[in-house]
């Protein structure tokens, strides 16, 4: 199956040439492997932080070509390694983190630590950029991995990281689109609350860069005839570029049903630090990690024009 608005990330991004990447712990062949696919695809210059030993010894057995990519060398242990990535990150030797073979607690824990200085004033949320077959742009789902129940300002950060990045992906103007369950406010779903309240943020310009609509439905969010049907007039319903979840629960259901049943892939990063973050599930393939390679590449040089 084929992913075109994947194909044109990955050609954005190479256009823009590779970024300095550390990845931390990468002491198993896929995550090698992910690592040394997205640098020979132009996209990072990888600096594999960890014990340097093993990482060769992973390679060799794995038959992987390290090739051009930096080793850092860290105790075995995969907190030092993470804390030793980010403070690569800090001192602007990596613009961007990247995953390795340890749990995504223990990366996160070192980015947000306070000697690891990369926290800004947003929270941290991740974006996915998901393409899915038949459907004519690519959509930016958030947050479906980090915030489990996001509040009302958290959910204004999230909101602005993910324009951020549609901006960083040439959306110059994008239209967000904010599920719930109904396209009306209910008192009884705080979601339908928080929507209304994000629209009139970014009308009191609290959320800058783009176009809010909420609450919404995912039918009338995504498909201009359901929100015909409903009376709904919105610059939003039908062409969404964003689409904000109420919570990670139904996020993290809905982008999987778009993978596992209607053919999607996706790419993924970590945004409101100093730098992206990589962040990968051991059930990614290796297209969809050089895929948030790419997107983590793509944000990184706009960040920093």
């Amino acid at each position: 199956m084929t992913h075109p608005h994947l194909d044109a990330l990955l050609e954005r991004a190479r256009a823009a040439g590779p970024v300095p990447v550390a990845v931390a712990h990468p002491c198993d062949a896929v995550s090698l492997e992910a690592a040394t696919a997205a640098a020979r695809a132009g996209l990072i210059d990888p600096i594999l932080v960890g014990p340097g030993a093993r990482i060769r010894a992973t390679a060799q057995a794995a038959g992987i070509d390290l090739g051009p990519a930096r080793l850092h060398d860290t105790a075995d242990d995969p907190t030092a390694a993470a804390a030793a990535a980010a403070a690569l990150a800090r001192d602007g030797q990596a613009h961007a983190l990247m995953k390795g073979s340890l749990h995504t607690d223990e990366l996160l824990g070192a980015a947000v630590s306070r000697e690891a200085g990369l926290r800004t004033a947003r929270r941290a949320s991740h974006v996915f950029l998901i393409d899915v077959p038949g459907v004519d742009r690519p959509l930016l789902f958030t947050d479906c991995v980090v915030n489990i129940a996001p509040d009302l300002m958290a959910k204004r950060d999230i909101a602005q990281n993910a324009i951020d990045l549609a901006h960083a992906l040439g959306i110059a103007c994008p239209k967000v689109g904010i599920l719930s369950a109904v396209e009306t406010v209910n008192p009884a779903m705080p979601g339908t609350i928080d929507a209304a309240a994000l629209c009139k943020m970014a009308d009191r310009g609290q959320i800058t860069g783009a176009i809010l609509d909420g609450p919404l439905a995912f039918d009338n969010a995504i498909s201009a005839e359901s929100a015909r049907h409903k009376g709904i007039v919105s610059q939003v319903a039908g062409s969404p570029d964003v689409l904000l979840v109420p919570d990670l629960e139904a996020g993290n259901m809905l982008y999987k049903q778009l993978v596992y049943l209607a053919g999607a892939d996706c790419a993924g990063v970590v945004l409101g630090m100093r730098v992206p973050i990589i962040l990968t599930s051991r059930s990614d393939s290796i297209a969809s990690r050089v895929a948030s390679c790419a997107l983590a590449a793509c944000y990184s040089t706009s960040s920093r024009r």
